[in-house]
């Protein structure tokens, strides 16, 4: 190996690391395969029942205890829950509004508003300059906010990232929310289905994409902790220095 050599190599680790890191990051955020298996299943279930036997009730109550059994699933494994209960909560909300309306459709309103209302928040914290990927992943980069005011090229990936999520998301929900008055529940429900995985991949591409390509998130919490370190040794050094007066005295009487 040159001296030329090296550097090339240290720098292409360094990106190696980097985009392993963030994958690795995208991954908790996002709760990675398991989390898009328990995000489908329920629905899927409901959609499998239904077009089946056209009982809503039957169909409702399926997926509710599908998603409730995902939750004691994780607990006893003791693996993180945040991704199943959030499923839990969608369906649940999903069974409330088809059973007071009774019509089976109903039961993807919520998750089809909250989409719609994820799309705007991400396209209208982008615009106002705080992104809301970067405040999603922050916490996971143990960035925090830093990079919004100390890390700008950082921050303009996270903007480049909230923007392909927003608009994503709004393509989805251009395909839906018509589908939505004019389609038959039982198509209407695959259809949904069918979408659920697909922009969202795309989505956690574009923003790996991004992301692999942006300077390293600043760890503020490594921060703290070496001014902790420091702030310690200053104060030990100072302690020693008004000691060593003291004893000299001790010395000399």
């Amino acid at each position: 190996m040159t001296s030329l050599d090296k550097p090339t190599e240290d720098a292409q680790d360094a990106q190696h690391d980097s985009r392993a890191v963030t994958e690795a990051a995208l991954f908790e955020a996002f709760g990675g395969v398991r989390g898009m298996v328990e995000t489908v299943v329920p629905g899927l279930l409901f959609v499998t029942i239904f077009t089946i036997n056209k009982d809503l009730h039957w169909s409702a109550i399926a997926a509710l205890a599908m998603s409730l059994l995902l939750v004691v699933v994780r607990l006893v494994k003791r693996d993180t829950v945040k991704h199943a209960f959030s499923g839990v909560f969608g369906v649940a909300f999903g069974v409330v509004f088809a059973m007071m309306t009774g019509n089976a459709k109903d039961f993807y309103l919520p998750g089809m508003l909250y989409t719609l209302g994820l799309a705007v928040a991400y396209i209208v914290t982008t615009l106002v300059g705080v992104p809301l990927i970067g405040l999603i992943l922050g916490p996971v980069f143990k960035e925090n906010l830093s990079w919004r005011t100390r890390n700008p090229g950082r921050k303009k990936a996270y903007a480049k990232a909230s923007w392909a999520w927003g608009l994503i998301l709004l393509a989805k929900c251009a395909v839906l929310f018509p589908l939505y008055w004019w389609a038959d529940t039982t198509k209407f429900g695959w259809i949904l289905i069918a979408l659920k995985i697909p922009p969202f991949l795309l989505a956690v591409w574009l923003t790996w994409v991004f992301l692999a390509k942006a300077p390293a998130p600043i760890d503020v919490f490594a921060e703290m902790e070496a001014e902790e370190k420091a702030e310690k040794e200053r104060r030990a050094a100072a302690a020693g220095e008004q000691d060593t007066p003291v004893r000299r005295h001790r010395r000399g009487a």
